[in-house]
C-alpha cells in the first residue's frame, strides 16, 4: 500500500510529543505538567522545544509573571485532548469483545428531550447486558454539534436529527412530529399562520449558525419566529411558555414525558413541517469497533421499543 503524504508527516513524529502537548496546555505550566507525567522538568522542558519548532509558535510563554498559552496556544488545547482520546480509544481497542466483562464508559452527546426519553431504558439495558460499564451524557451545544467529527474522536455517539451533520456514518433510530405548544390560559381556538408569525417565541437550538430543522423550514416558508427566549434545553419550555403569550415549537414526543404537559396546549403546525427524524451519529474510525457496535445495537433496541407519541 502507498504512503501518501501524511502518513510520512506522521512517521518522522514522535507521538509521545502528543502526551506532553495535552499536558502542556492543559496545566499552562511546565513544571505540573511534569509532575502529572511523572518525567523530569527538562524533559517536559526539551519536548516542548521540539513542538515550538514544530508548530513555528512559542505555545506558552510569560506574561508578568506567569505563563500563558498564546492564542494558537488556547487552540491546540482542545486539538491536543481530542487528538489524545482518539489515539487512546485506537490502542484501548481489542479484536474480541465480551459485553460482561468491560468497564468502559460510552459517552453520549444528545438533547435532553432524546436523553429523556431514551435514558432509563438505554441505562437499564447495559446494566443488564454490560454490568460493569456505564454511561456519560452530555448535553448536545451547537458548537460540539458544529463540529462533529472533532466531537466523535472523544466521544461514542451523537444523537442529533438529520439536518445539523452531515458526511459521517449515521442510521435513523427513531421518528417524531413537531407540535406548537402555547400557554393553556391563552391557548387561541385555533393556531393560524398569523399566531407563527405575530406571537414571540421560545426558540430552542437558535443561533446564527443553528437552529431546529422545523425552525429552518419555517424561515424556508416566509415566516421568521420572534424570538423573544432562547434556550438549549427542551426541557425548560413549558416554564417559559406558561403564563405568557409565548408560543414554541417541541417534539410531540415530549408531552408524553411526565410533567412536561401540564399547564400547555399543544396544536399540529399550521404549516407543514415534515418529521423531526433522530439520528445516531458516529466516527467512521469506530465502525466496526466491537464494543462501539455493541453501544450502536443497544441504542437501536432501545429506540425501537419507544412507544408511539401520543395524539
Amino acid at each position: 500500500m502507498r504512503r501518501g503524504p501524511s502518513d510520512r508527516a506522521l512517521a518522522n513524529l514522535d507521538l509521545n510529543l502528543l502526551v506532553t502537548l495535552d499536558a502542556v496546555v492543559h496545566h499552562q505550566s511546565v513544571t505540573r505538567a511534569a509532575e502529572h507525567l511523572g518525567v523530569t522538568q527538562p524533559a517536559v522542558s526539551a519536548a516542548l522545544a521540539r513542538l515550538r519548532r514544530h508548530f513555528d509558535d512559542e505555545i506558552l510563554h510569560r506574561v508578568g509573571n506567569r505563563y500563558q498559552l498564546t492564542p494558537f496556544g488556547v487552540d491546540l488545547r482542545q486539538r491536543a485532548r481530542i487528538a489524545l482520546t482518539g489515539v487512546e480509544r485506537v490502542f484501548a481497542a481489542r479484536g474480541t469483545f465480551e459485553a460482561t466483562d468491560t468497564a468502559r464508559e460510552y459517552s453520549i452527546v444528545t438533547s435532553d428531550y432524546t436523553t429523556a426519553l431514551l435514558g432509563r431504558p438505554l441505562t437499564e439495558l447495559l446494566g443488564i447486558r454490560a454490568p460493569h460499564a456505564r454511561l456519560r451524557w452530555l448535553p448536545s451545544i451547537p458548537d460540539l454539534v458544529a463540529r462533529a467529527e472533532h466531537t466523535l474522536t472523544a466521544h461514542d455517539v451523537l444523537l442529533v436529527p438529520h439536518g445539523f451533520v452531515t458526511d459521517l456514518p449515521n442510521e435513523t433510530i427513531f421518528h417524531d412530529d413537531w407540535v406548537v405548544v402555547t400557554d393553556r390560559e391563552h391557548a387561541p381556538h385555533e393556531l393560524t399562520i398569523d399566531d407563527l408569525r405575530d406571537r414571540p417565541w421560545v426558540l430552542v437550538y437558535h443561533s446564527q449558525t443553528a437552529s431546529t430543522p422545523a425552525a429552518r423550514r419555517l424561515r424556508m416558508l416566509g415566516i421568521e419566529p420572534h424570538g423573544q427566549v432562547i434556550t438549549e434545553s427542551f426541557l425548560t419550555v413549558p416554564s417559559l411558555v406558561t403564563g405568557s403569550s409565548r408560543i414554541a415549537l417541541i417534539p410531540r414526543r415530549m408531552l408524553d414525558i411526565p410533567g412536561m404537559h401540564e399547564g400547555l396546549h399543544a396544536y399540529p403546525c399550521p404549516v407543514d413541517l415534515g418529521q423531526l427524524t433522530q439520528a445516531m451519529w458516529w466516527h467512521p474510525l469506530f465502525t466496526d469497533e466491537p464494543e462501539h457496535r455493541f453501544l450502536r445495537t443497544l441504542i437501536r433496541h432501545v429506540a425501537r421499543q419507544l412507544p408511539a407519541p401520543h395524539g
